[in-house]
């Protein structure tokens, strides 16, 4: 018994020796910006206009000998001369009892890229490029206000829905869906990738499938990745969605006057057809071409659409887009265009109560309605993608119908 006990205080007394205490907490690795942003005091400001290298650090604390010597050894690694004004700057203090000495200084290129400058002992820096990943994303919205607005309230932030409604409305429905006319009860279904930064949104890196219904009937586009295909999408049978004409010659904005036979001029006040569809959106808009095609004209006109643009697609279709502000670089009489090519920008020219783009649709020489033009597809899927067109259009439909992606994603 008295040998036990002994051998207990000497285990006590073992383990006293060694430190066999409370374990000491670990001091947490250097984060990859290369130093401990929580143990300094923070400071943020921008670039002001004119503002040089030294002048920054000097108003940041540094001595103008130190800012002189970090200039001397940006080498290729920071070019002072790109610092944009406006870039933030994120400035790190070591606090004091008077004065609070600058440490460090991280000039933001970027959402991705940083440079980092050490701003005591010895004077250097160093570029620090923030992992990314790729996040496969759904999301499912119901037209009640609009496009914009309901993806906000579905969750996307700004960024994120201003690339998706670029996306839709200009890349993938721009020749099947009118985004001018969306109605309430509309839906959208988007499978897409977003790039991502330590959980920040970063882009909008494609549409995988999106699915537009209104009514029973929906709208599958289905993006290939196979040299050749382009940026073309197709719906589940393997048409092509891009069509010869786009639906309208300028991004998502709002029609403020349809074609009529009959309407009253808004200047003049007297009653005449108005054979085209005014697009109103702010002056300096891009206005494209919404087809390929010959520029027959491009220039004044005396009566009453100043400048003007008038564009020969083939021998059935003939467009103009009126009131325009100017004429985009090289459109002049004779010019060959592509779809969706900037052709001029939207203006106030002529007899116009405010910047609008009227544009304009001629079929065999006769005024027909763009809105309600129907447009020839493209080339369809070449016949040996339809079997992996068929497996992805099982896979996505799926997705659609459970509103979810399969837990393996």
């Amino acid at each position: 018994m008295v040998k036990k006990i002994i051998l207990i205080f000497s285990t006590i007394a073992l383990l006293a020796s060694c430190g066999g205490g409370p374990a000491q907490k670990k001091e947490e690795p250097i984060p990859p910006i290369g130093f401990r942003v929580n143990k300094y005091e923070h400071d943020s400001t921008n670039v002001k206009s004119g503002e040089t290298f030294p002048g920054l650090m000097t108003r940041l604390g540094l001595s103008r000998a130190d800012a002189n010597t970090l200039y001397s050894r940006r080498d290729t690694m920071f070019n002072a001369q790109k610092m944009r004004a406006g870039a933030r700057v994120d400035a790190y203090y070591t606090p004091g009892d008077s004065l609070r000495t600058l440490e460090y200084v991280v000039y933001n290129h970027s959402k991705l890229k940083k440079t980092v400058f050490k701003c005591t002992d010895s004077l250097y820096m160093w570029n620090y490029y923030r992992p990314t990943s790729i996040e496969k994303k759904y999301v499912d919205v119901t037209i009640h206000s609009s496009l914009w607005v309901d993806l906000l309230k579905a969750g996307l932030n700004e960024a994120a829905t201003g690339q998706m409604v670029d996306l839709l409305a200009n890349d993938i429905y721009a020749w099947t869906v009118n985004f001018f006319s969306l109605r309430e009860g509309d839906r959208f279904q988007v499978l897409y990738n977003q790039k991502v930064s330590e959980g920040e949104f970063i882009s909008l890196e494609g549409i995988e499938c999106a699915r537009y219904s209104s009514g029973p009937d929906g709208i599958y586009a289905l993006r290939l990745n196979h040299e050749g295909l382009g940026k073309n999408y197709f719906d589940e049978t393997g048409k092509n969605l891009r069509k010869a004409f786009l639906k309208a010659p300028l991004k998502y904005n709002r029609v403020s006057s349809k074609f009529t036979l009959h309407r009253k001029h808004p200047v003049t006040g007297k009653v005449r057809p108005h054979t085209g569809v005014d697009f109103a959106a702010p002056a300096g808009t891009p206005v494209r071409a919404i087809g390929d095609g010959r520029v027959i004209s491009a220039g004044w006109t005396t009566t009453g659409g100043g400048n003007v643009i008038k564009i020969e697609h083939n021998r059935t279709y003939t467009t103009g887009y009126l009131h325009l502000k100017g004429f985009a670089k090289g459109i002049k009489a004779g010019a060959r265009v592509s779809q969706g090519q900037i052709i001029g920008y939207v203006g106030n020219t002529g007899v116009s109560t405010g910047p609008h783009l009227d544009f304009r649709v001629w079929k065999n020489g006769t005024p027909i309605d763009p809105l309600a033009m129907k447009s020839p597809p493209a080339d369809p899927l070449p016949a040996k993608y339809k079997p992996e067109l068929d497996s992805l259009v099982t896979v996505y439909k799926d997705i659609f119908e459970n509103g979810k992606l399969p837990l393996s994603e």
